[in-house]
């Protein structure tokens, strides 16, 4: 493949970090909101943002549909924080019965896992593919509860997570080892935001690979 061709569903959240970083990784990025500009992409992002939100403005503009039917036909994706929420096949979560996931990745996802707003934070930690840790960002994320037989994991939180406070010094325990990015053959997801970290596009030049590979 020469140069591909990589959307970013461009209803809500991060899309302008996210298509810098494909253009910076070789990809040519564009906007997706017309099922005219899905069917003309080889891979898709799907950012952050909120997951019901996504799931109204995906009908609205006619495109869950679509999406759902080329992901099941092998279109390569990734989902970052409420992405990766989109791209599970199901949602550990009885608040979040408008939201309608993909199914394009056989996890169980836990939305809001790690808290409220307040409770964001920022950690290194160990990237399966990348040599040196990647800075995670954490905003309102999710992560994954449980994985079916074809999805590898690639990060989960590091040690002494648990030991950090968030500004109104709630407690973080229980974290480490949890499940905070994946991979199911095309199919790329990370709870966090790697589109926020500056200078850094590892995770798009992951992404990237994979489509060119398809």
């Amino acid at each position: 493949m020469g140069q591909p061709v990589i959307g970013v569903l461009a209803l809500q959240g991060g899309v302008d970090e996210h298509l810098a970083a494909l253009q910076r990784c070789g990809a040519r990025a564009i906007p997706v909101r017309r099922v005219e500009e899905l069917d003309a992409v080889d891979g898709i992002v799907l950012p952050g943002g909120e997951s019901t939100t996504m799931t109204r403005l995906l009908d609205i503009f006619e495109l869950y549909e679509p999406l759902r039917a080329r992901l099941a036909d092998g279109l390569p994706a990734y989902g970052s924080c409420a992405g990766m929420i989109m791209l599970a096949t199901s949602v550990d979560d009885d608040r979040t019965a408008a939201v309608r996931p993909l199914g394009a990745l056989d996890v169980v996802v836990r939305r809001n896992a790690f808290g409220r707003q307040v409770d964001s934070f920022e950690t290194d930690l160990d990237f399966q593919g990348i040599s040196d840790p990647v800075h995670a960002v954490f905003i309102r994320a999710p992560w994954v509860e449980k994985i079916g037989a074809g999805v590898s994991v690639l990060a989960t939180v590091p040690e002494g997570v648990d030991d950090a406070t968030t500004p109104d010094t709630t407690e973080r325990e229980g974290l480490a080892g949890r499940i905070v990015a994946v991979q199911q053959g095309a199919v790329l997801a990370t709870a966090f935001h790697p589109e926020l970290v500056e200078g850094d596009d590892r995770v798009h030049r992951c992404f990237v690979r994979i489509v060119r590979g398809r």
